[in-house]
């Protein structure tokens, strides 16, 4: 990963989006969302983690990569920080979930993530509950070796890209 690799998906809004959920946020291909969840920000996206580019999906797969995440709707944007990891599969179908623990499964696209459903700006998730459709714009990074030595060097290379 010698560049930077980025990846874009469209997803829509839902009238059910609450965004309270403490630990994750999440995006889904699937096109109806109940009440109960409460992590889902985005749903009919065009793409599912198996739908990436193989490449992006390789280098996410490190314990040195840095996803940075750009959400927008309407003016609203934010922008989230995440590590990848050697142990991240990443072939769900139709997830793809940010978390802010280092849990993984095969939905998981980036862990120590800086926001949650619930931390992201409630202007913006008021946009993506009212505009028809949200950008979500990823690129990948990785950490230089000389930076991930301790944990606040690793978090001062995250905080350049906010």
């Amino acid at each position: 990963m010698n560049n930077q690799q980025c990846e874009r998906l469209i997803c829509s809004g839902h009238p059910n989006i609450r965004a309270l959920h403490q630990s994750t946020f999440e995006i889904t291909k699937e096109e109806s969302l109940t009440y109960s969840g409460t992590c889902i920000i985005g749903v009919h996206a065009d793409r599912g983690l198996c739908d990436f580019n193989p490449e992006f999906i390789h280098s996410l797969a490190s314990d040195t990569a840095l996803l940075v995440t750009k959400l927008s709707a309407g003016k609203e944007t934010c922008t989230i920080t995440a590590r990848g990891s050697s142990r991240m599969t990443l072939n769900h179908p139709t997830d793809i979930v940010w978390r802010r623990s280092s849990y993984i499964d095969n939905r998981t696209i980036g862990i120590h993530a800086d926001f949650t459903a619930k931390t992201l700006p409630r202007e913006l998730i008021s946009a993506i509950i009212e505009e028809e459709k949200m950008t979500v714009d990823m690129e990948l990074f990785t950490i230089p070796e000389e930076e991930r030595s301790s944990a606040l060097q690793i978090q001062a290379f995250f905080h350049r890209f906010l």
